[in-house]
């Protein structure tokens, strides 16, 4: 039995650990963040989630686009309504930091502007699944625009951004990045939590596979 559930322990512990430490450990004094720079154990390591869930998606639309197996397909759409959730709580507490660093919860940025279009283009998949009623023509269109999609993904929030000639966010727009403020103590907080919050991540979408295949009779 703890074969089998090592790995949702060693997340929830790792999480638990980043979020106690990472309220109590000694921070640098960086400029602009100050001590809003916590949130970066919570934040970026749901996002880090969100990217694995979504890159999860993408694996299993084009496992299904070759083999047009029911059971890939709905892998794919169960990782991206994962990787959605995770998306949202990157947007809150995203938010949160730029309210407390930049004085306003959403500002003209393109990190930010970045990531609620490719938010709302994954919720747009969730409106096109639902628009289809013939389950083979609904899997297929849902692959392909799903490919599409974490291309949109990667262009907004990984090459856009760091285009742009100006950008609060740190790392962007010619800014220095966070990580470069990030000393040893900082460094086991955060890489812990990234880990620990994917493996969440992996947890979650294992038990909403489970629930979906059980109400749609695939067998897993």
């Amino acid at each position: 039995m703890i074969k089998g559930i090592w790995w949702k322990i060693l997340g929830l512990l790792l999480v638990l650990y980043s979020i106690i430490a990472g309220l109590l450990i000694e921070v640098p004094a960086l400029p602009v963040i100050h001590q809003t720079i916590r949130n970066l154990f919570y934040h970026v390591p749901m996002w880090f989630a969100m990217f694995v869930m979504l890159g999860t998606s993408l694996i299993y639309s084009i496992k299904y686009l070759s083999g047009y197996k029911v059971k890939d397909d709905l892998m794919a759409s169960t990782a991206v309504n994962t990787g959605i959730f995770f998306g949202i709580l990157g947007l809150l507490t995203g938010m949160i930091w730029a309210k407390f660093t930049w004085g306003d919860f959403w500002t003209n940025d393109p990190q930010l502007n970045g990531a609620a279009v490719s938010m709302m283009a994954y919720l747009a998949y969730a409106v096109l699944r639902g628009s289809i009623d013939e389950t083979a023509m609904r899997a297929r269109i849902s692959a392909v625009y799903n490919i599409f999609a974490f291309m949109l993904l990667v262009i907004f929030l990984g090459v856009l951004p760091r285009l742009a000639e100006s950008s609060l966010h740190p790392g962007k727009g010619g800014n220095s990045s966070t990580m470069e403020g990030l000393d040893v103590s900082m460094r086991m907080v955060f890489y812990p939590a990234g880990i620990g919050w994917i493996l969440i991540g992996f947890w979650l979408l294992q038990l909403y596979m489970r629930k979906r295949a059980l109400i749609q009779g695939v067998k897993l």
